[in-house]
């Protein structure tokens, strides 16, 4: 391929898609006897996407495709499906079968005690079983095998979705590297924490950050959210679902960043961690060495231990402060937000005045 020629990454189909094809494929057979080998089905928009089928036992299957979004743990599962006729005219129920959530907490799309299978989803399957079956009452069984595994790498867990993944999509599309999905996933979370009842939030980076934000202020309960890359999504939700209180908390790497102004904090996008750090350290009355020293830093964590030996330690309580105001100033006013730095291994670095 020649270098100014564009590689045009290849959409997959979604989970909800792979379920309505798989279930089209069952009624089918139901009320034909027929195995078919392909499908289509529509989105809600009208779009139209055909995949192959097989029978697996009484489930019919389509095997997802996420195209290049290799990112898709879900790639390359089973997505099963079977129909059964209940009785009479009626409407269309969904059944969890194994390797599919069932919701246990509110805030979501769905009620609790539903399977965790989206709306646009649902509305997929339904059109594509009443092209074959108009009118009958009708329950469908969606299966995952492996999927309750696939799960642990989800947010199901946190969201208090039990026993298996989520039949997701919006569109019946995967787009590589699809930021958005990402995003609703931080907005269902978030929602689903002000939903059971707290007006406190807290935000943590990844994994470590939560564990350590747990120790620091004693917490057991959901009201944490790993934000990752996204603290300022996470802000902005906090305030549209009128949250009172969040604090921010983690380690320089990301805080500094925040510190700098930057509510994206992907490499990729963000930087200026020892900038910030050399202009705090600057206004405190730090010297030139000192400033060049950490300037040149190959990591925080160096920068970390370059400080401790100098004196300046309350540099990091400033810069809790500054990123305390600037959260605030990101909502407006409206949310009130602390900040609390900790180094790597969790020791408390610096506070903002109300944490």
């Amino acid at each position: 391929m020649r270098d100014n020629q564009r590689h045009t990454l290849r959409t997959g189909i979604t989970t909800g898609t792979c379920a309505a094809g798989a279930a089209k494929a069952s009624a089918i057979h139901l009320t034909s006897g027929i195995i078919p080998e392909s499908v289509t089905v529509k989105n809600p928009d009208g779009l139209t996407f055909s995949m192959p089928v097989s029978r697996e036992g009484e489930y019919f299957c389509v095997v997802k495709d996420s195209g290049d979004d290799r990112a898709d743990i879900t790639n390359g599962a089973k997505i099963l499906a079977r129909v059964e006729i209940v009785g009479g005219e009626g409407d269309i129920e969904f059944v969890a079968g194994n390797g599919v959530g069932t919701v246990t907490l509110p805030g979501l799309k769905i009620p609790p005690g539903e399977p965790a299978i989206n709306p646009v989803p649902r509305e997929m399957i339904r059109t594509a079983i009443r092209e074959i079956i108009p009118h009958m009452s009708v329950r469908v069984i969606i299966s995952v095998p492996g999927g309750e595994a696939l799960a642990q790498r989800t947010f199901n867990p946190r969201l208090g979705i039990v026993g298996g993944i989520s039949i997701l999509g919006t569109t019946g599309i995967v787009k590589p590297m699809n930021e958005a999905a990402l995003l609703e996933s931080l907005t269902l979370e978030m929602n689903m924490i002000r939903s059971i009842g707290f007006s406190d939030v807290y935000i943590a980076f990844a994994g470590t950050g939560e564990k350590f934000t747990r120790r620091i202020f004693s917490l057991d309960g959901r009201n944490v959210i790993q934000c990752g890359n996204y603290p300022g999504h996470v802000l902005d939700e906090a305030t549209r679902l009128g949250f009172t209180h969040a604090t921010i908390c983690g380690h320089p790497g990301k805080m500094l960043k925040v510190a700098a102004g930057s509510f994206i904090t992907h490499s990729r996008v963000a930087d200026g961690r020892l900038e910030a750090l050399c202009t705090h350290l600057a206004l405190m009355g730090a010297g030139q060495n000192l400033i060049r020293r950490i300037y040149h830093s190959n990591t925080t964590n160096e920068a970390i231990d370059i400080i401790r030996a100098s004196g300046f330690c309350g540099v990091w309580e400033n810069i809790a402060g500054v990123i305390s105001r600037k959260c605030r100033e990101r909502t407006q006013g409206e949310l009130k937000v602390d900040a609390v730095i900790f180094d790597a291994d969790g020791k408390i670095l610096g506070v903002s005045h109300g944490a």
